[in-house]
Formats: structure tokens, C-alpha cells, sequence
């Protein structure tokens, strides 16, 4: 058996047209409570030919990484056991360091994750598929070349799942009932912004927002917010995507 210093790599994902897959073959592991954003990363992976694996927790993911060396990890900053700063600092600290993206729903905790040692920031909702493809690429091998042409949907923002979106509003408003303090308070708003940021509801985004910087005192208008949603009918949970302008979407730079 391998000890702690000598991770298995896992078996490569199955073979599959390489025009495709430019992740063909890689593994990746995303560290991220949110079931929404896995299910969305979990299906960019499945187009790109990629392995993804889960862990919804800083414990979690050390357990994870102690048994085998993805090729990537995504680290969401925001994890119910503490920063996941603290993990992209330990991942850049190894001799045999993966390369290590940090995800977040606010783009203002991109320099903090970079500093830490993260070789890109990844700002929720993740995508459009061509460009979150460029920025696995560019991080684990250096290049961002990517088989040509790629199919029109591939530019297109990705779609949270309704069902998913719905069990993370339940999901918060759970840990909210039993919040205490400002430093739970802050971690469900900042769980919510993230979600409401997937799903495009800029509502929910500002009062989460305002809820992750003011802390207790802003679970009221937390708690009514979730409530609302979650009586809404599951299919109108997402806003309709932007009309068609016939120009191709930015690709991120990671």
C-alpha cells in the first residue's frame, strides 16, 4: 500500500472521440459543498473527457488526496469546515503539487486565492464549456490549445440543474435556522450568494451579499429571500438565458 507521500493516480477516464475531449484522461477533484456547482462542473467534465471526483469538505478532500494525485483540484474558498485557502495553501507548499484552481461567487476574493498559491481563479457560475476547458489546460499543461471547430452550444454559459439549485436554497435555509453567530451567518450568505450567482437571481445575490458582511443581523432578510424562492415553482427557478446577439462569447483567462 502507498503511504501519504506516494498518491495512486486513478485509471483514465474512458476513451472517447478526442475532437471532443481535450481533457481526455485527466482527473480532476473539486472540493465544493455546493451540489448545483458540482453538477455543473460534473457535466462540463463529462464533454471534455475528464474524471471528476467530489469533496464537499477540507476533510474530505485531504482524505481524497492522501489515496491519489488528481491532475487538478478546485478549490471553492468558501467550505463548511474553514477556508479553502487553507488547502490551496497546503497543495502549494508539495513537492508533487497538482495544479490548483480556486472557485468563488465573488470575484473580489480572487487576489486572496492567487496569493495563496492557486495557479487561477475560477469566478461562479463557471464556463461558458470552451472556456473553462482553456483554463484546465492552461493550468495543468501549459497550454490552452483546443481542438477546432467547437460545437455553438460550447460557448454558451452553463446551466445549474433546477433540482439541485432547489436542494441548495433547502440546504441553507436548514443551516440558517440554526446560525447563532456572525461567523455561520457569514458562511450560509456566502454559500447563497454563490448559488444565486449560478442561477442569475441578483435579488438573492445582494441580500446574501449584504447578509455575508453584516452577519446575524442579516439572517431576517436572509431567511424571507430563501423562503420566497423556495415556494417558486422548480422550473422558475433559473433565469432565462440572454437573448442571442450572433457575437461568440469571451472566453475567461484563467
Amino acid at each position: 500500500m502507498p503511504g501519504p507521500d506516494s498518491p495512486l493516480h486513478l485509471p483514465q477516464a474512458p476513451a472517447s472521440d478526442s475532437q471532443g475531449a481535450p481533457l481526455q484522461g485527466m482527473t480532476l477533484l473539486a472540493v465544493e459543498d455546493s451540489r448545483s456547482a458540482s453538477d455543473m462542473l460534473r457535466l462540463m467534465c463529462q464533454r471534455s473527457g475528464a474524471r471528476l471526483r467530489r469533496a464537499e469538505s477540507l476533510e474530505v478532500a485531504r482524505s481524497h488526496l492522501r489515496c491519489y494525485r488528481p491532475d487538478a483540484v478546485l478549490v471553492d474558498i468558501g467550505l463548511p469546515d474553514g477556508d479553502g485557502t487553507l488547502l490551496i495553501r497546503d497543495l502549494a507548499a508539495r513537492r508533487d503539487r497538482p495544479a490548483v484552481l480556486a472557485m468563488s461567487g465573488d470575484p473580489d476574493l480572487a487576489q486572496a486565492a492567487l496569493a495563496s498559491g492557486a495557479t487561477a481563479f475560477l469566478a461562479k457560475p463557471i464556463g461558458p464549456l470552451a472556456a473553462f476547458q482553456r483554463q484546465i489546460l492552461l493550468a495543468v499543461t501549459g497550454s490552452t490549445a483546443l481542438p477546432l471547430p467547437l460545437p455553438a452550444e460550447d460557448g454558451a454559459p452553463a446551466r445549474p440543474d433546477p433540482l439541485a439549485l432547489h436542494d441548495d436554497l433547502l440546504h441553507a435555509a436548514a443551516l440558517l435556522s440554526c446560525a447563532r453567530d456572525d461567523r455561520r451567518t457569514t458562511f450560509i450568505a456566502g454559500f447563497v450568494e454563490g448559488v444565486a450567482r449560478m442561477s442569475q437571481d441578483g435579488e438573492m445575490a445582494r441580500i446574501a451579499h449584504a447578509a455575508r458582511l453584516s452577519g446575524v443581523t442579516g439572517q431576517e432578510a436572509l431567511r424571507r429571500i430563501l423562503a420566497d424562492r423556495l415556494a417558486v415553482p422548480l422550473g422558475d427557478l433559473i433565469a432565462p438565458p440572454p437573448p442571442e446577439t450572433g457575437q461568440p462569447a469571451a472566453a475567461q483567462s484563467a
